[in-house]
């Protein structure tokens, strides 16, 4: 079972007090969805999260979900990944998702994890738009655990796909799911209001 590594130890710092990762989606923190999401495809789920006592960890109550604290969430983004793909072990792949995109379903987790099977040439595996731009969730062959588990700062593994050069493999999703984050009040406040119209 590949495991799906979920990054949720970020700061929401644009929320202005608020966390994003606790807004509601359909009735539950979206961080309790993105597990959801991910426990219909796959068994092995990992999350990294803020050091504890941090109210994130109740999202993954009830579920088969494991904890990975990032002592140095504050760091960034490289911190989580590196975090979280230290505790892999014999594993031949692993999926990135990230823990604030509010659109994406398991039918868009499992399109990607197809694409492992029908294209096993490549290096990554890659949600996208339509249009060809790259998102989340990814998938990551064996050989390049090593460089993701060097990553420092806010470096989110530009780098490391940048190196696998024409063995990145993209997935298109439906709509902007594999790309739409909300990063703000506003942000949410229109998304939410778009899903009224729609």
């Amino acid at each position: 079972m590949m495991p799906i590594l979920i990054l949720a130890a970020g700061a929401s710092s644009r929320m202005r007090g608020a966390d994003k990762l606790l807004e509601d989606v359909d009735g539950q923190p979206l961080l309790a969805r993105q597990i959801r999401v991910a426990e219909a495809v796959s068994s092995d789920i990992r999350v990294a999260l803020p050091p504890p006592p941090h109210p994130r960890y109740a999202c993954l109550e009830g579920t088969r979900a494991q904890p990975v604290p990032v002592p140095g969430a504050a760091e960034g983004m490289g911190a989580s990944i590196r975090t979280l793909f230290a505790t892999l072990d014999t594993h031949s792949h692993a999926m990135l998702l990230l823990g604030d995109l509010p659109e994406i379903t398991a039918a868009d987790l499992r399109a990607v994890l197809d694409a492992v099977h029908t294209h096993p040439d490549a290096l990554i595996w890659r949600g996208s738009t339509w249009e060809g731009r790259g998102g989340h969730p990814i998938v990551f062959a064996r050989a390049l655990f090593p460089a993701l588990q060097k990553l420092t700062g806010d470096d989110g593994g530009r780098d490391v796909v940048a190196s696998a050069g024409d063995r990145v493999r993209l997935v298109r999703l439906p709509d902007m799911r594999a790309r739409l984050d909300l990063d703000t009040p506003e942000d949410w406040a229109a998304w939410r209001a778009a899903r009224l119209i729609t």
